[in-house]
C-alpha cells in the first residue's frame, strides 16, 4: 500500500467519481483506475462497486475509507513535524559546557539564541572539559564548549574567543603585596587550591607551569575542589593561589576580595566542539553561526511546501 493509493481512494470515496478525484489531483482517470485496482487486487477487497456512472463504496470500503483518512492526517501530521523542524519552528538541542564558559560566556548566547528560536528546547548540561569531550564524542551532545586544549581526533573544534588565565591570592596572602613574582617563587611560596582532574582551567595552568619548567608534581596542591566559586572562596579565606579566569575573578578582584598576582600566564582559547562524523541537526547549525558570528544575517529558509500531501 502506497501513500498515492491511500490519496486516491479518499479522493474517490469522497467524490464517488472517478474523473471529478482524477481532475482533483490533477492525474489522468486511467492513473486513478489503475491505483484503485491495484489497491482492491493485492488485498482482494472490493472497495467499490460501479453503479451507473459513478462509484459507490462497499460495505468495506466505508470501514476502510476512515482508516485511510486518519493515516493521511498522521501523514500529514508527520510532513508538518518536518516543515517545523527544518524552519526551526520546534526541537530539542543538547548541549554541554564546562564551567567556565558556561557561568561565564555561553548565557548571553543562549538567551539570544532563545529570543530567535522560541520554540527550539535547549538542553545544557555542565561539567569540566573532559566530560564534555566525551559527551560530544559519545553523541550524548551535539555541541560542546569548553576552555583550553584539546586532542581527540573524532572532534572538530572552532575557535571562540580568547579568555585571559590569572593567579590570585586572598588579600592576606604574603604575595598579594604588588611586587612581580617569578614561577620559582611562586610555587616556593605558597600552596594552591585547584579543580579537579580534566579541567581544563587546571590542564591550562599546568600547561603553562610546564613551560617554566615545572612539573605538575612540583606543586603543592593542598586542596582539589569541583567548582570555581568553591576555589575562590577557599583561597579567600586561606594562605593559598589558584588560577582562574579573568572573567570569573573580576567581581572577587573588582570588591577586593581578591588579588591578582602579577605573574603572567598565556590565554587560553573557548571552543566550540562537534563531532567530525555526525550530522549536524539544524538547530545545531543555528547555534554554532550564534557562538561564532554575533548576529547572523538571516533565518535558514524554510522547507518547500512542493511534496505537500493532498488534503
Amino acid at each position: 500500500m502506497t501513500v498515492e493509493q491511500l490519496v486516491v481512494f479518499v479522493a474517490v470515496a469522497e467524490r464517488e467519481h472517478l474523473t471529478r478525484a482524477a481532475e482533483a489531483l490533477r492525474l489522468t482517470p486511467s492513473a486513478v483506475s489503475s491505483a484503485l485496482r491495484k489497491l482492491e487486487d493485492f488485498y482482494q477487497v472490493a472497495l467499490f462497486d460501479r453503479v451507473g456512472r459513478g462509484l459507490v463504496l462497499t460495505a468495506e470500503g466505508r470501514v476502510f475509507l476512515e482508516e485511510a483518512r486518519a493515516a493521511l492526517a498522521r501523514i500529514r501530521s508527520a510532513e508538518q513535524v518536518l516543515g517545523e523542524l527544518g524552519g526551526l519552528e520546534r526541537g530539542q538541542l543538547s548541549v554541554y559546557a564546562s564551567q567556565t564558559i558556561a557561568s561565564y560566556w555561553l548565557p548571553e548566547v543562549l538567551m539570544r539564541f532563545h529570543a530567535r528560536y522560541p520554540g527550539i528546547e535547549l538542553k545544557l548540561a555542565i561539567g569540566n572539559t573532559t566530560t564534555v569531550a566525551d559527551a560530544v564524542a559519545k553523541g550524548e551532545a551535539e555541541l560542546g564548549y569548553i576552555e583550553g586544549t584539546l586532542d581527540n581526533p573524532r572532534l572538530k573544534k572552532r575557535h571562540l574567543t580568547d579568555d585571559a588565565l590569572m593567579v590570585v591570592v586572598g588579600p592576606g596572602h604574603p604575595l598579594a603585596d604588588g611586587r612581580t613574582v617569578t614561577a620559582a617563587e611562586l610555587v616556593a611560596s605558597t600552596g594552591f587550591v585547584l579543580r579537579e582532574e580534566g579541567s581544563g582551567t587546571r590542564f591550562e595552568f599546568e600547561h603553562a607551569m610546564a613551560g617554566f619548567g615545572i612539573a605538575a608534581s612540583d606543586l603543592d596542591v593542598v586542596m582539589v575542589l569541583p567548582s570555581n566559586e568553591a576555589v575562590l572562596s577557599a583561597v579567600r579565606s586561606g594562605r593559598a593561589a589558584t588560577a582562574v579566569s579573568g572573567a570569573v575573578a573580576a567581581p572577587w578582584l573588582a570588591s577586593g576580595g581578591l588579588k591578582r598576582l602579577d605573574f603572567d600566564l598565556p590565554s587560553r582559547a573557548f571552543q566550540l566542539l562537534s563531532h567530525k562524523e555526525r550530522h549536524l541537526s539544524k538547530a545545531a547549525a543555528a547555534l554554532v553561526a550564534f557562538s561564532i558570528e554575533p548576529q547572523p544575517d538571516a533565518l535558514p529558509p524554510r522547507a518547500s511546501g512542493s511534496g505537500a500531501i493532498p488534503r
